[in-house]
């Protein structure tokens, strides 16, 4: 088969000083049934085939440096110039069938196509002026390919259709390997051909270059291996470099593959590049035992159908990975009702195991799932497997391995290689490492190959180059110690396999071991939860020590008020820690508040309706809401009058929010405030900023009355709790900032950490400062305004403040990031460069960090 073999032609401009053997030099010529006419832009001629004389009647003597359009006709020189408007670098050749080329009478075919700065006109007599269409053969052809049901049929049909489009005596199909090597997979000869059916090439038999062009160049005809060869005069331009002729249909070919031919008794060859998705796939073949020219218009059906059939060749293989899609789903459905039982895949080893083979065809098949082995077939033993399954936890996670030759990269596999060669490991956890492992024992491999492949190069007639084989019988390479492939469709399986299993796997051993493991992951929970949350509440309490201030008038009434709201918390965060965290109810949150206050006149306080459950968030936030609720109350409302009585009534409306409507009546008459209190703050401003609901309040003459909205999202069913301990916050240091800080950004989902963090920097530098609760209101304050600085918060709720710090730092604006989590590498990690100041924190420690981050900038 091999007139591939060394195929790089006259006049490709290539380097092959690569290969591994002496440079193959290349002389420009064309082939004897066509001639050629190289011309700049302006139709100056540079370069013709010495042949012109003979085809078209000019002198090349003559013809070299004149112009293009002194030598044709006009009618020739127009239809030319209005086929170059056609030509694209991208595009190949514009081809022109029967014309009437030197007005004479006489028909030539037409391929024009740039090589550089140059135009290239190749002209070929018409052989045949009968009226035919080659172009209607190629549809019948095509269809029958298409009711091909896989990818060796349709290749059996395509070899079929090129050899009634072009009359070759063989036609191959030849499909290259992942290795570059290629193998005959497809085959239409007559009787009197010897079959090359079945038989492999080395890859080098076509170089990488070689490769190319066919990728460039989709068709390439040797009419006469014994034909006239016309160089090209002059052989070179003025500045030294060969005609490329890359992309020439005419173009000679090396002499190296002409003797090659001679040797096989080939008359004339024909190759046809076989694409998919853009890459060399494999090529058509064709030999003739005599020489066969194959004019330019049949030769274009030719290229047309091949480029259909790679399209066809596209969609068969698509179908087949459909089909196996199908096919693991089925086994897919089946895992999931076997083991949905509750056994393990251990325990139900035997139940999948016939499923598993369906699957992917194995000699064994081993699981280890948990520390523990099970195997069937031929497998290692259990201490061979643990070694084994060491090596098999270096290769990437989540990635399914092979090995044809387990030796070659785990040599302790030598042990079992008498039943081990190759394996198929499919990884079915991430910790511990689990796998489902396929075996194939060893195979004694016949590759049947056109000739030796570790021939040393000989001296030939052509000099020292890699001489053709003399002998075309197939040479037996054996290879010991590998088992048969596994093919693309056998690794689509195991993926598909994978998939499957971790779902199985995962969520059957969760359930085995999780009472197993629960104790040490609820503890490592606990900590980094415990961590974060008592970072939070020290900030928060920090706080209400500097906001607490603005309401009162001496020492005396700000200790009442600081204390009264840490009292406050630490009564909520009592009631949400008895049972770790969980939702509690909103009743028992009023009923201690008021009798922690107001105990005397708790009797005045009338609470209806509902008894909903408050997530933890919104526990913490109505505690602060309560407690001002009820201590305003006291001092200048209802509950301050012995007569007086407050009303709370509780809804939960049907799309899951609670409504309460505070009502205050019979206390001393109400004015309005001239002025918002830090306690009026707390109760208008906490619930929309952190809970996103609505609070409406109305200084009625009557009575207080305020109405207030809760999300579903925040009403949950729960239990009661036990109490738990708050935490106090250390006295912020005095410091002062070293920058100008502008326009700034703080991002908190808590209200009193962003109040407080704000003041700190408005009292250093800040010039304006605006607060964000969610990532949505942080991007639209960052897009509105000309902020210069921001101070994030990493949680944000049910949120992170990644994509803010990602905006800001797109507009290369500084900012620091605030955590209550310790572990401060996993953050640094997502978020772009950044210094990070840990909750809770004082004036000192954020404005440290603010003053580092405008160092590292300068």
């Amino acid at each position: 088969m091999n007139d591939i073999q060394h195929s790089v032609n006259s006049g490709d401009k290539v380097d092959l000083t690569n290969c591994d053997r002496e440079p193959i030099h290349l002389l420009g010529a064309v082939q004897g049934y066509g001639c050629l006419i190289s011309t700049s832009s302006d139709f100056m001629i540079n370069h013709v085939s010495a042949n012109v004389l003979d085809l078209l009647g000019l002198d090349p003597s003559v013809v070299v440096g004149g112009r293009l359009i002194d030598l044709l006709p006009a009618s020739t020189i127009h239809d030319l110039r209005t086929k170059l408007q056609l030509i694209r670098i991208d595009t190949g050749a514009a081809r022109i069938f029967a014309m009437d080329v030197m007005g004479n009478g006489a028909l030539f075919d037409v391929s024009i196509h740039l090589s550089g700065h140059s135009y290239v006109f190749e002209f070929e007599p018409k052989v045949s002026t009968e009226d035919r269409d080659e172009m209607a053969l190629v549809q019948p052809l095509l269809s029958r390919v298409k009711r091909a049901t896989d990818v060796i049929g349709a290749a059996r049909e395509a070899a079929t259709a090129i050899q009634v489009l072009s009359g070759f005596d063989r036609v191959m199909v030849y499909k290259f390997a992942e290795d570059s090597s290629g193998e005959v997979i497809a085959e239409r000869c007559g009787s009197q051909m010897e079959p090359y059916l079945g038989l492999r090439y080395p890859a080098s038999d076509i170089p990488k270059q070689a490769r190319e062009l066919y990728k460039r160049s989709l068709l390439r005809l040797i009419a006469d291996v014994d034909g006239k060869i016309s160089p090209i005069i002059p052989p070179a331009n003025p500045s030294g470099e060969p005609l490329d002729l890359s992309l020439s249909v005419t173009r000679s070919v090396s002499p190296i593959h002409l003797e090659y031919l001679h040797n096989m008794g080939v008359g004339a060859s024909m190759s046809v590049s076989i694409l998919k998705d853009g890459e060399l796939w494999g090529l058509f073949a064709c030999h003739h035992n005599s020489p066969r020219y194959v004019d330019y218009e049949r030769r274009t059906a030719i290229e047309l159908f091949a480029q259909f059939f790679s399209y066809e060749l596209l969609q068969k293989s698509e179908q087949q990975i459909r089909q196996e899609e199908r096919e693991a789903r089925r086994i897919h459905d089946h895992l999931m009702v076997r083991l949905s039982s509750g056994e393990d895949l251990y325990e139900g080893f035997e139940v999948v195991a016939d499923e598993l083979a369906e699957i992917i065809e194995s000699d064994g098949l081993a699981v280890y799932s948990d520390g523990r082995f099970i195997a069937r077939g031929l497998t290692p033993t259990h201490e061979e497997f643990l070694g084994l399954s060491r090596f098999l936890n270096t290769v990437p996670t989540g990635q399914i391995f092979t090995a044809e030759n387990l030796v070659s990269v785990y040599p302790a596999a030598d042990s079992f290689a008498d039943r081990v060669a190759g394996i198929l490991a499919v990884p079915i956890s991430r910790t511990p490492r689990d796998y489902i492992v396929f075996f194939r024992k060893e195979v004694t491999k016949s590759v049947n190959w056109a000739g030796n492949p570790e021939k040393p190069v000989e001296l030939g007639p052509n000099g020292a180059r890699l001489t053709p084989r003399k002998s075309f019988a197939a040479w037996q390479e054996i290879v010991h110690g590998t088992s048969s492939p596994w093919t693309d469709s056998d690794k689509r399986s195991a993926e598909a396999l994978r998939v499957s299993l971790i779902e199985v796997v995962l969520k059957l051993t969760d359930e085995a071991n999780l009472e197993r493991r629960k104790g040490a992951e609820k503890q490592e929970l606990l900590i980094a939860e415990l961590n974060h949350r008592v970072r939070n509440i020290l900030n928060l309490i920090r706080g209400l020590v500097s906001q607490s201030k603005n309401g009162a008038t001496d020492i005396s009434a700000y200790t009442e008020l600081l204390d009264g709201r840490i009292q406050s918390l630490a009564r909520a965060h009592d009631q949400l820690t008895r049972k770790e965290w969980e939702p509690s109810p909103l009743r028992e949150l009023i009923d201690v508040e008021v009798s922690a206050f107001i105990s005397d006149k708790s009797g005045a306080m009338n609470v209806t309706g509902d008894s909903p459950m408050l997530s933890p968030e919104a526990f913490s936030t109505m505690a602060l809401v309560i407690h001002e609720l009820v201590t305003n109350s006291a001092k200048y409302g209802a509950l301050k009058s012995n007569t007086g009585t407050v009303s709370v009534d509780l809804q939960i409306a049907g799309d899951g929010s609670l409504h309460i409507k505070w009502k205050e009546r019979g206390g001393p008459a109400v004015q309005a405030p001239t002025r918002r209190g830090f306690g009026t703050t707390i109760i208008e401003k906490t619930i929309p900023h952190e809970l996103k609901g609505t609070v409406a309040t109305q200084f009625l003459l009557t009575g207080f009355e305020a109405a207030i909205m809760i999300p579903s999202g925040h009403i949950t069913a729960g239990t009661p709790h036990e109490p738990a301990t708050a935490y106090a916050s250390p006295k912020p240091e005095n410091v002062e900032s070293q920058n100008a800080l502008g326009d700034v950004l703080v991002v908190d989902d808590n209200m009193i950490i962003a109040l407080d963090a704000c003041d700190i920097l408005k009292d250093h530098g800040a010039s304006e400062t605006h607060m964000a609760g969610s990532v949505e209101d942080a991007l639209a304050l960052i897009e509105k305004n000309s902020i210069t600085f921001a101070v994030l918060d990493v949680n944000l709720g049910s949120q992170t403040s990644v994509p803010i710090a990602e905006k800001l730092a797109e507009q290369n604006i500084p900012f620091v990031v605030a955590t209550g989590y310790g572990d401060t590498d996993a953050i640094v990690t997502s978020y772009p460069p950044a210094l990070i100041v840990k909750k809770p924190f004082t004036a000192e420690t954020l404005l440290r960090e603010v003053n580092a981050t405008f160092a590292l900038q300068r």
